[in-house]
C-alpha cells in the first residue's frame, strides 16, 4: 500500500506555482489520491486542489508539500507541528536551504515517498511565552530594538539563575535549524540539526560579552528585559508577534520533534549548508 493517500499543498504567497501544482494533481489523479490546498492560496491560482482550512489539511494529509523558498518551508513546518505529516520542500525560484528537491525532480520524489523509500529528519522548534502571547517558531525567536528606542538590554536566566546580560540591537534565540539564518548572519555558529538545544546570539552587541551561548534542550530559559532597555519587538520566524518593555520576561522552551522533514538521501545537511552559504573552497589549503 502506498504511503500517500492525501497530499496537502502550501504555496509561496507571490510566485506562480500553478504548473507545479498541476504536476502534483496529475500525479495524484493517476493514483487515486487526494490533493488539498489552503483555501485562500488555491483560489488565487485557480487549481484542482480541494480548498480546506489549515486544521483540516494538517489533520488529513499524509504528506505536506512546500512550494516556495525557505519562508514557505518554515510556514509549512509550523503547520506540520500541529499534525502528523512529514514535509517535502520543493524549491520554486531561488535556492532554498531547507528544501529537498527542485521542480523537475518532483514526480520521481513523489514516487519514492509513496513507495516508502525516504527517511525523515526531525526538526525541533522553539516556543515563546510573554504575557498572554504564545508563539512557535522553527528558526528563531528574536527580541529586536524598536526604531527610535534604546538598544535591547536583556538578561539571560538559565534554570531560574542569572547567567549573562546582553546589550545589542537584537537577541536571537535559534533552533539548530535556525542556526544558519539570522543567528549565522550575526556571527553565530553552524549547529547540526541533529543537535538538541537553543542557541542565543546577540546582534551587533555593545557590551563586553558578545559570544553565542548554546543551551541543552531540557534547560529552562528566561529572557528578562532590563530597566535600561528600550521597548522591543518580538519576532517569530521573521513575523512580528508582539512587543515587550522593561520588566517583561519572555519564557523560551525548546519543542523537540516539532516537525519532520522528508529526506531522499540526495544531499546531507553539510552539503546543503556548503551550497547555500557558499562555503566551497573554504577548507582548501593555501
Amino acid at each position: 500500500m502506498g504511503f500517500i493517500g492525501t497530499v496537502g499543498l502550501v504555496l509561496h504567497p507571490e510566485r506562480t506555482s500553478a504548473p507545479t501544482v498541476e504536476t502534483v494533481v496529475r500525479w495524484s489523479r493517476a493514483r487515486g489520491t487526494k490533493v488539498l490546498g489552503l483555501a485562500a492560496e488555491v483560489s488565487r491560482i485557480g487549481c484542482e486542489a480541494i480548498p480546506v482550512g489549515a486544521e483540516e489539511m494538517t489533520a488529513s494529509a499524509d504528506l505536506l508539500i512546500s512550494l516556495g523558498g525557505d519562508g514557505t518551508m518554515l510556514r509549512t513546518m509550523r503547520l506540520a507541528a500541529k499534525g502528523h505529516a512529514p514535509v517535502l520542500g520543493v524549491n520554486v525560484g531561488r535556492l532554498g536551504f531547507l528544501a529537498e528537491v527542485d521542480i523537475p525532480e518532483l514526480p520521481a520524489a513523489l514516487d519514492a515517498i509513496d513507495a516508502h523509500r525516504f527517511t525523515v529528519e526531525v526538526r525541533s522548534g522553539v516556543h515563546a511565552l510573554f504575557g498572554s502571547v504564545e508563539e512557535t517558531a522553527l528558526n528563531d525567536i528574536v527580541l529586536l530594538r524598536s526604531p527610535g528606542h534604546r538598544s535591547a538590554a536583556v538578561a539571560v536566566r538559565v534554570q531560574g539563575e542569572p547567567f549573562v546580560a546582553y546589550t545589542a540591537d537584537a537577541i536571537v534565540t535559534a533552533t539548530p535549524t535556525g542556526s544558519t539564518a539570522y543567528s549565522f548572519s550575526a556571527g553565530g555558529p553552524i549547529v547540526s540539526p541533529n543537535a538538541e538545544g537553543l542557541l542565543i546570539t546577540p546582534v551587533a552587541p555593545h557590551a563586553t560579552f558578545n559570544r553565542s551561548v548554546f543551551l541543552s534542550s531540557g534547560e529552562r530559559l528566561d529572557l528578562e528585559v532590563l530597566p535600561h532597555s528600550g521597548d522591543l519587538a518580538v519576532e517569530a520566524d521573521g513575523r512580528l508577534v508582539g512587543h515587550v518593555s522593561p520588566g517583561d520576561v519572555v519564557a523560551v522552551t525548546m519543542l523537540p520533534a516539532a516537525a519532520r522533514v522528508v529526506r531522499l538521501g540526495r544531499t546531507t545537511f553539510y552539503q546543503r549548508a556548503q551550497r547555500k552559504l557558499r562555503l566551497t573552497g573554504s577548507a582548501e589549503p593555501g
